[in-house]
């Protein structure tokens, strides 16, 4: 049997230092894949690697909280609000990570249909933290999602009164918009047009909150002030493209996202848009090319909307099999999207009722 020299007893000792700290070895390379795999969208990866971690007990706090991120990313959000609360019942949580943590499982909740649980964990980080923004926003669409309308108006004024930009504003019209009540969020868009445009990016969100409101007109004159102060601000070139594809003038909306494509460094969304162009002009074989030209290049929320987009395609085409085929994929890589759920369900009713084979 062969003996540690002290050389290697110390080698040992000191590994299990670092083990307990930050991970030794393989262990430590297993919680940093993990990180890799979470941002490049491989959620099964992520996950399983950080629940190594975690029990390896490496980085346990923020290994269970990945772990409650990738499940969160696959739809599976009980199991991510358990995550997040074994990240949270570890101790010495800093404040920092807690109000984190704490935030994404109320998100883990309200998707998961458990609102009470959710607004628990709104109440909690008002009380804890100071009721920024973000929170009161949070709490707002919980509040929401349980039609206690007068709470959510309160959160959401609250929201944009802390932060009365035009990405809040944005933001809170969607969630109204979510529910069929574009009025109530239309009114946070014209309060963030009261904003006096100063810079380029201005402009841009500006021609962004016009598009939102359909007035296309004027979203196309802020976004070319845009392009005027700043020739190489890529936004505003692929929201004109937006805007000109709403009114059905494809070949700007084509130059615009051809354009776009020259100036950003990730093109998917450029492709994208092409894609879109050849699907208004009927070229659904084109659509199909640029849109696998796109995925080359797609980090996973531009991916979703291309393959989402592909599902169309072939639905256009009449090729109702493969639109199934691809839509099956899709629910399974992105379990959340309701308008997928639906379109899955009328693609198998259309395969059966034309009796295309399996």
């Amino acid at each position: 049997m062969k003996l540690f020299s002290r050389k290697t007893a110390a080698a040992a000792m000191l590994c299990m230092a670092v083990l307990f700290s930050a991970g030794c070895g393989e262990n430590q390379e297993v919680y940093e894949q993990a990180g890799k795999d979470l941002e490049q969208g491989s959620y099964e990866y992520a996950r399983s690697g950080y629940e190594q971690s975690a029990a390896d007990g490496i980085r346990v706090m923020e290994s269970w909280r990945g772990a409650g991120i990738a499940s969160l990313r696959l739809g599976e959000y009980e199991k991510a609000a358990e995550e997040f609360t074994n990240a949270l019942s570890q101790e010495k949580v800093p404040d920092s990570f807690r109000k984190d943590i704490l935030s994404y499982r109320a998100v883990a909740w309200m998707k998961d249909g458990n609102l009470e649980n959710a607004m628990l964990d709104c109440q909690t980080l008002a009380e804890e933290f100071d009721k920024d923004a973000d929170i009161s926003f949070l709490t707002g669409t919980v509040a929401l999602g349980m039609d206690a309308y007068d709470e959510a108006d309160r959160e959401f004024r609250a929201a944009y009164e802390k932060d009365p930009s035009y990405e809040m504003a944005i933001r809170i019209y969607q969630e109204y918009l979510k529910r069929d009540m574009e009025a109530d969020g239309t009114s946070y868009l014209e309060s963030a047009l009261d904003n006096e445009p100063k810079t380029a990016q201005d402009y841009c969100d500006r021609g962004r909150v016009y598009y939102y409101m359909e007035d296309y007109d004027k979203a196309a004159q802020e976004l070319i002030e845009a392009q005027s102060l700043d020739e190489k601000d890529a936004d505003a070139y692929l929201l004109l493209g937006m805007v000109y594809l709403a009114r059905h003038d494809i070949s700007n909306a084509r130059a615009m996202y051809q354009q776009y494509i020259s100036l950003d460094g990730s093109s998917a969304r450029g492709y994208n848009g092409l894609a879109l162009c050849d699907m208004e002009e009927g070229d659904y074989f084109a659509a199909l090319t640029d849109i696998g030209s796109g995925i080359k290049e797609a980090s996973t929320e531009e991916m979703q909307i291309l393959l989402f987009n592909e599902i169309v395609v072939y639905e256009k085409m009449l090729d109702f099999a493969t639109a199934r085929d691809k839509a099956e994929e899709y629910a399974a890589m992105f379990p959340d999207d309701e308008e997928a759920v639906k379109e899955l369900g009328f693609l198998k009713s259309r395969t059966g009722m034309t009796g295309i084979s399996e």
